[in-house]
C-alpha cells in the first residue's frame, strides 16, 4: 500500500468488478464495489449463502451518512454517539452497526429489532488503506463499498469464528489464484501491527447502537458489543463509558474471536 501506483491499479480493479485483499489496520479486509451481484460473488468465494447480508466501509468524511441518526432511540443522544465512532475509529479499526441510511440497499441491510440496520466496518483514521479506499469510491462513484473478513467456509468450518487472514502470504495461499481477487499488501506488516498495540489480529470488534437494552449498572444507557474482535472488551467499554455509555455484552460475543496462527517457516 506504500506504492501509488500499485494503490491506482487495485482501485481500477475494484471498479472492473474484483475483490481486492488489502491491508486494513493491522490485519487484511476483501473489499469490493457494493451492488448485489458483487456481494453475492464475494460471499460465493468466500463459501457463505450468496444473499448473506453484506458489510459496508468508506472513509472519513463518509462515515456519517451511513446511518440514519434520526432513527437512533431517544436514551442515545446522537451526538454523544457520533464522538464515541469517531474516537474508536481513531484508535483503530472497528465495526458499527446502527439504522441504515435510506440509500443503502436491502442487501447490506438486516432488519433486527423493527429497524432495518447496516454494518460499517472501517481500518481506523490512521490507516493507509484510507487512500485505497477514496480512490475505489472515486472510481465507483458511490459512498461506500463492501467489505468482508479474508477467510473461507472451508477454514470457517460454516461458524462465524474462523481465524482470519492477518499476512499476505496466508492470503495469496488461498486467494492469489482467483483472477477476480487482487492483492494490496501493507508496505510493512510489523508496523501496520505496531500502529495498533491495543488490537488483535482478529476481524474488528462491532458495537450496536440501532437499539438500546436499557440501563447499565452506572445508570448509563447501554450499547450492545455485537462482536468481540480486535478490541478488547473492557478497553471498548471504557471508551464508551467516558461518551456516556454502559456495554452490554450479546451472548454470541461472550468470546472473543481466535486469531489465525501460522505454521513456522
Amino acid at each position: 500500500m506504500g506504492e501509488a501506483e500499485d494503490v491506482r491499479g487495485a482501485a481500477e480493479a475494484l471498479g472492473r468488478g474484483c475483490a481486492v485483499a488489502h491491508g486494513f489496520g493491522n490485519s487484511y479486509a476483501l473489499t469490493a464495489r457494493a451492488d448485489r451481484e458483487t456481494v453475492e460473488r464475494v460471499n460465493l468465494m468466500k463459501g457463505r449463502p450468496a444473499t448473506r447480508p453484506g458489510s459496508v466501509t468508506t472513509v472519513r468524511a463518509r462515515v456519517r451518512s451511513v446511518f440514519d441518526w434520526p432513527r437512533l432511540p431517544p436514551a442515545l443522544p446522537r451526538q454523544q454517539v457520533q464522538d464515541l465512532v469517531e474516537e474508536l475509529f481513531g484508535i483503530g479499526p472497528f465495526g458499527f452497526r446502527g439504522p441504515a441510511a435510506a440509500h443503502v440497499p436491502p442487501h447490506l441491510t438486516t432488519v433486527l429489532d423493527g429497524v432495518p440496520t447496516v454494518r460499517l466496518i472501517g481500518p481506523g483514521y490512521r490507516c493507509p488503506s484510507n487512500a485505497f479506499l477514496a480512490e475505489a469510491l472515486e472510481d465507483t462513484g458511490g459512498g461506500f463499498l463492501s467489505v468482508a473478513s479474508v477467510d473461507t467456509a472451508r477454514q470457517a468450518a460454516g461458524t462465524d469464528r474462523a481465524p482470519a487472514h492477518w499476512r499476505a502470504d496466508g492470503v495469496a495461499a488461498d486467494f492469489g489464484h482467483d483472477p477476480g481477487v487482487r492483492i494490496l499488501a501493507h508496505a510493512d506488516e510489523a508496523a501496520a501491527r505496531r500502529r495498533h498495540p491495543y488490537h488483535a489480529t482478529t476481524p474488528v470488534t462491532v458495537l450496536s447502537f440501532h437499539h438500546t437494552t436499557g440501563y447499565g449498572r452506572s445508570g448509563l444507557p447501554a450499547l450492545t458489543l455485537e462482536r468481540h474482535g480486535s478490541l478488547s472488551a473492557d478497553y471498548t467499554r471504557a471508551v464508551a463509558a467516558n461518551h456516556g455509555f454502559a456495554l452490554v455484552i450479546a451472548p454470541r460475543a461472550a468470546r472473543r474471536l481466535t486469531a489465525r496462527s501460522y505454521p513456522e517457516g
